[in-house]
C-alpha cells in the first residue's frame, strides 16, 4: 500500500516546483491538504487567471504548476495557445481526467473522452498516469515541459489514487460573521482625454518600471511612448494583463504596473477576487475605462452602467481611486499607499494612430525575462 498523493507531491518537489495554482476536484481532495502544506499554493476561481498568473511567475523566476480538474483544460485552450504556446512559456499542468474511468456524472463524459484529440488538435503535449508506477511519467513530463518551454498536460486517471494510504482529507469550515461598508454613492467623471494621452502623461513613473500592456491598440501605444525591456507586450489572451501582472508581482519584489482595460476586466472580473486574496502590495492596475472594445470597432461594453472601482473595492481591493486627466493619474501613481493598487482611468473611445510592435511574441518575452534578472 502506497500513499500516492504523497509520492505525487514528491515528484513535484523533485521537479523543483515552488507553487501550485489550484482548482479543486473531488477526486484529488486527498493531494490538497497536502499541496498548501509542501508549495506556496494559489487558489483559482476560473483556470484562466491561474495560467496568467502562472506566465507572470515563470518570467519572474519561479516554477509553477496548475493542479485542477480536465474540465478545466476545456476552458483554457486559447489562453494556452496564444499566450504560452505562443511566447512559449512552459507550464506543468496535473489534471484530474474526468470521463473515461468509473464516472458517474453524465456532463463529464463528453469532453472527457475527446480530450486527448482536442490537446493533440492544439499541439500541446500531454501523457497520461493510471498506476503508481506512471509516476516517472509524470516527473518526466513536468521536466519537459520546463526544458521544451510548454505547456505539458499529465492526465491523472482516477485510478492512480485507488488503495492510497493518504488520510481522508476532511476541511472544516466556519461561518463567522463578516461585515463590509461600501459608499455606492460615486460619480464617473466625463471622458476627455484619450488612453494615449494618459500613456504619454505617466511616461516618467513608468521609466523601469515593470509594465504588463493589454492586448491590441494599447501595447502599440505603449510601445510608441516609452519602449524598454520591462514592458511585457501581450500578443493575445484577452482577459489576462491583470492576471500576468499579479504573477509578476507575487514573484519579484519590484512594482507592476498593469496597463488594463474595461473589456479585458469584465472578460475576466475573478482575476481582482485573486489579486485581492493573494494580496501583492507591489501591483497596481490601471484600467482605461472607454466603454469600449477599442482594438475590434469600439463595440460597447458593460461599463457604460457599471463603475468599475466600485468592483474593484466590492472585490476587496481598499487602495483605489478614479482619474480621467493624466496629471491626476500620474498624482495616483506617484501617491503613497499599500498595494494592490487600482486606479479606474475613465477615457475617450479613441486610438492613437500608432504602427505595430516589430518585435515576435519570444523576442519579447526573452528581452522581458532578461530585463528582471
Amino acid at each position: 500500500m502506497t500513499n500516492v498523493e504523497q509520492k505525487v507531491v514528491d515528484v513535484m518537489r523533485s521537479c523543483g516546483i515552488d507553487t501550485a495554482l489550484t482548482l479543486p476536484c473531488d477526486r484529488m481532495k486527498n493531494l490538497f491538504p497536502l499541496i498548501s502544506e509542501n508549495f506556496n499554493e494559489i487558489p483559482l476561481t476560473r483556470e484562466e487567471d491561474g495560467i496568467g498568473i502562472a506566465a507572470g511567475l515563470y518570467m519572474a523566476g519561479k516554477r509553477p504548476v496548475m493542479v485542477i480538474q480536465s474540465t478545466g483544460l476545456g476552458n483554457s485552450i486559447n489562453a494556452l495557445s496564444s499566450l504560452h504556446k505562443t511566447f512559449e512559456i512552459p507550464l506543468p499542468i496535473l489534471a484530474s481526467w474526468r470521463g473515461p474511468y468509473k464516472e458517474g456524472i453524465e456532463a463529464q463524459l463528453h469532453l472527457g473522452k475527446c480530450l486527448p484529440g482536442i490537446l493533440d488538435s492544439a499541439g500541446i503535449p500531454y501523457v497520461v498516469a493510471e498506476t503508481v508506477e506512471d509516476l516517472p511519467k509524470v516527473k518526466s513530463a513536468i521536466e519537459a515541459s520546463f526544458e521544451k518551454c510548454t505547456p505539458y498536460v499529465i492526465l491523472l486517471s482516477p485510478r492512480i489514487w485507488e488503495g492510497s494510504t493518504a488520510k481522508p482529507f476532511i476541511p472544516e469550515i466556519s461561518q463567522e460573521e463578516r461585515k463590509f461598508n461600501i459608499a455606492c454613492n460615486t460619480i464617473i467623471p466625463k471622458a476627455t482625454q484619450s488612453r494615449f494621452d494618459m500613456i504619454i502623461g505617466i511616461v516618467p513613473y513608468l521609466k523601469d518600471k515593470v509594465v504588463v500592456a493589454n492586448i491590441g491598440v494599447p501595447c502599440k501605444e505603449l510601445y510608441a511612448a516609452l519602449d524598454q525591456p520591462t514592458n511585457f507586450y501581450m500578443l493575445g489572451s484577452l482577459g489576462l494583463a491583470s492576471s500576468i501582472g499579479n504573477g509578476l508581482a507575487q514573484g519579484q519584489k519590484r512594482e507592476v504596473v498593469v496597463l488594463d482595460g474595461d473589456g479585458s476586466l469584465l472578460m475576466n472580473p475573478n482575476t481582482l477576487g485573486t489579486v485581492a486574496q493573494e494580496f501583492p502590495d507591489n501591483l497596481t492596475i490601471i484600467a482605461f475605462d472607454n466603454s469600449a472594445h477599442g482594438s475590434t470597432g469600439n463595440q460597447k461594453t458593460f461599463s457604460s452602467c457599471m463603475d468599475l472601482e466600485l468592483l474593484a473595492r466590492v472585490y476587496g481591493i481598499k487602495n483605489t481611486s478614479k482619474v480621467s486627466m493624466p496629471e491626476e493619474l500620474l498624482e495616483a501613481l506617484e501617491k503613497d499607499g499599500r498595494g494592490p493598487r487600482f486606479i479606474h482611468a475613465v477615457i475617450l473611445a479613441v486610438n492613437a494612430d500608432v504602427p505595430n510592435i516589430p518585435m515576435s511574441a519570444v523576442d519579447i518575452k526573452k528581452r522581458f525575462i532578461s530585463s528582471l534578472k
